[in-house]
């Protein structure tokens, strides 16, 4: 790897991104003798992520036997050096320390390196008992206040591991990113299915162990390794990673409160401990604080949120359903109430030219009232059950002056592109937001739905593209002039390798609202 004259990366193959002890590892489960050498620490590869104009988060997991409780570690603590270096061959060391790998963390490790320069390409490795982890390639952001002309980056979400191989991420490393944004349901929480592509190693997840395990499973793809070593991430949850549809304290099925809590603690728990998010984001119990705020200079800005841990219970239910009380309420609220005007205080202070909000659920007006005979019913999950709450967000984007808004979302395994409007129920009036909805990286539409959703789409004008019939991720070019998103889709995801095209793209122009699909 290197850069070409204007500094941005040339990125390899994946092959050359990361060095992996077999080629067909993580695509099944194996026994430990499947990683080659019995102590390999490094088997669940490398991360970065949270990347900012002089730091950013270095991640790795000691495991020689990963799915097995304590990943095959002893319990005592254990010694590992870090080195970020300016070449990929590590020659030219520019940082390099020191950090222990506690047992309490399930032996893993998150280093944030200070004091790197701003817009550059760094490469980095741990070392540990003699060996030497795959070496990573990450990148700082330029400084907040400074012109950008460019940015690549990846929206993904969605990679249910039994429901298909990871191709779209085979692809995805080939790709001129900045970095990745994933935006939720990073794993999955059930047990086995009958008939999956690829099976899980247990029944549905519910204890700091089993939560453990089944981030490691899905770390040992060579893929999802390749992908991470290959750029930055920045990373939020959705529900997944706790469990289905949960909103708040609540649950998808009756379960005791407490049992709930506990259950979502050793959930949030392991999410730090295999996210490469920074160290000083640490669970509290049940509780972790996650949104927060990442610039690329001066160019754009992401806000990245959390519609999970705060939100209120879905009014009417958790599916499709008419409009209660509840869903208009004032009351009901999706980020809580301090994430909320945490997010609207940075619209108001914000200065650069796009401004991202990334999150999980659908924010978009989707009325299905052709599959009710005509009347209105909404998807309780996504922010229509939370239509009051949907409408502080818009109104502080019109307020803020917030320049060119774009909304990123996951979650409903489908590509949708659409034009917010101030008032969400009267297609005439202003268009303040564009949204990008991604689709999964594995995760179904179920086929059976592809023609009802087709039906809704006539009351939904603002509504400008579908599809849910594709897997893959979403592109995005940006400058000064322009918000390009191309929705790329592999052919397949019951092969490791699957070749990949563009579906669609659309363009926001700077300084005018609405989406414009390219031809």
């Amino acid at each position: 790897m290197g850069t070409n004259d204007s500094g941005r990366a040339i990125v390899l193959g994946r092959r050359h991104v990361v060095r992996l002890a077999s080629a067909g590892l993580g695509f099944g489960l194996l026994p430990s003798t499947a990683w080659g050498q019995g102590s390999r620490l490094f088997a669940l590869g490398v991360a970065s992520g949270d990347p900012e104009d002089r730091a950013v988060t270095l991640w790795t997991r000691l495991a020689p036997d990963p799915l097995i409780p304590g990943g095959g570690m002893s319990p005592a603590t254990k010694s590992v050096c870090y080195e970020v270096a300016l070449d990929p061959a590590m020659q030219s060391v520019v940082r390099r320390g020191r950090v222990l790998a506690l047992a309490e963390h399930g032996h893993s490790i998150r280093v944030r390196v200070r004091g790197l320069e701003p817009d550059r390409w760094y490469w980095y490795r741990f070392i540990a008992d003699g060996e030497d982890s795959p070496v990573g390639r990450t990148r700082t952001f330029p400084h907040r206040h400074c012109a950008v002309d460019r940015l690549r980056f990846a929206l993904a979400s969605c990679q249910d591991f039994q429901n298909g191989f990871y191709s779209a991420y085979d692809n995805l490393v080939t790709e001129d990113l900045d970095f990745v944004l994933h935006v939720g349901d990073y794993i999955y929480e059930d047990g086995p299915r009958e008939g999956a592509p690829r099976q899980v190693n247990g029944p549905e997840i519910v204890s700091l162990d089993d939560y453990r395990i089944r981030y490691a499973l899905y770390r040992l793809d060579p893929s999802l390794q390749a992908a991470h070593a290959a750029f930055p991430w920045i990373v939020t949850w959705d529900d997944h990673e706790v469990d289905n549809n949960y909103a708040g304290s609540t649950p998808e099925d009756a379960q005791d409160p407490a049992a709930f809590l506990d259950r979502r603690a050793s959930a949030y728990r392991a999410y730090a401990e295999n996210m490469p998010i920074s160290p000083s984001i640490v669970s509290s119990g049940s509780s972790m604080t996650i949104h927060r705020r990442f610039d690329f200079g001066a160019l754009a800005a992401f806000h990245v949120l959390d519609t999970r841990q705060f939100r209120s219970d879905q009014p009417c239910g958790d599916g499709i359903a008419p409009l209660c009380p509840d869903a208009i309420a004032e009351t009901q609220t999706m980020t809580g109430a301090a994430q909320e005007q945490w997010l609207l205080e940075n619209l108001r202070a914000s200065k650069t030219l796009w401004n991202v909000l990334a999150q999980q659920v659908m924010f978009m007006r989707w009325d299905l009232r052709a599959l009710a005979g005509g009347f209105p019913v909404f998807n309780m999950d996504a922010w229509d059950g939370y239509q009051a709450a949907r409408a502080r967000i818009i109104e502080g984007l019109v307020s803020s002056n917030a320049s060119n808004p774009i909304i990123l979302t996951g979650d409903i395994h489908s590509a949708w592109a659409a034009n917010i409007h101030e008032n969400d129920s009267d297609p005439e009036s202003a268009i303040v937001a564009a949204e990008f909805v991604g689709t999964s990286i594995t995760s179904d539409f179920p086929v059976e739905f592809l023609p009802l959703v087709a039906a809704t789409l006539g009351d939904n004008p603002h509504i400008q593209f579908f599809d849910g019939a594709n897997r893959g991720y979403v592109t995005f070019d940006v400058d000064r002039e322009r918000w390009v998103g191309n929705f790329r889709a592999v052919q397949s995801i019951l092969e490791p390798v699957s070749p990949i095209r563009t579906l669609a793209s659309f363009t926001v122009e700077e300084g005018v609202s609405g989406l414009v699909r390219s031809p």
